[in-house]
C-alpha cells in the first residue's frame, strides 16, 4: 500500500492524540506525595502543618479509617466541604482518573499501622 499525502493528512489525527492514550497513570504512592502528603502527611498522620489546621484525619489509626471506600472516592475525586460549605479539600477529578483514585483508596488503607 503506498502512503499518499492524503492518507497522511487522514492519519495525521489519530497520530496527534496517540501520544495522550499512551501517558501512563501514576501510581498511587506518586498521587499521595503529589497531591494529599502536604495536608495528610507523607504516613497519612495529617501531623503536617497544613493538615493540622484542617483537622485532617489520622489515617493510621482504625478510628482514622471509619469510612467507607465510596466516600473515600467520592472525597477524592469531588472534594469535600465544611458545614459552612467551604471547600476543605479539592477534588482530583480533573487531575487522576478513576481507576488512579480508586488505587488511591487502596493506598489510604495501607496506611493504617495495626
Amino acid at each position: 500500500m503506498k502512503i499518499t499525502s492524503a492518507r497522511l493528512y487522514a492519519l495525521l489525527p489519530l497520530l496527534v492524540a496517540l501520544p495522550a492514550t499512551l501517558v501512563l497513570a501514576a501510581d498511587a504512592k506518586t498521587n499521595w506525595t503529589k497531591m494529599c502528603a502536604r495536608c495528610h502527611s507523607p504516613d497519612g498522620s495529617g501531623k503536617a502543618p497544613a493538615g493540622k489546621k484542617l483537622g485532617v484525619k489520622d489515617y493510621t489509626t482504625a478510628d482514622g479509617q471509619s469510612f467507607t471506600d465510596e466516600e473515600a472516592l467520592a472525597a477524592i475525586l469531588d472534594g469535600t466541604k465544611n458545614a459552612a460549605g467551604k471547600e476543605t479539600m479539592p477534588g482530583y477529578k480533573d487531575k487522576m482518573s478513576e481507576d488512579e483514585a480508586e488505587d488511591l483508596v487502596v493506598f489510604v488503607r495501607s496506611l493504617e499501622k495495626k
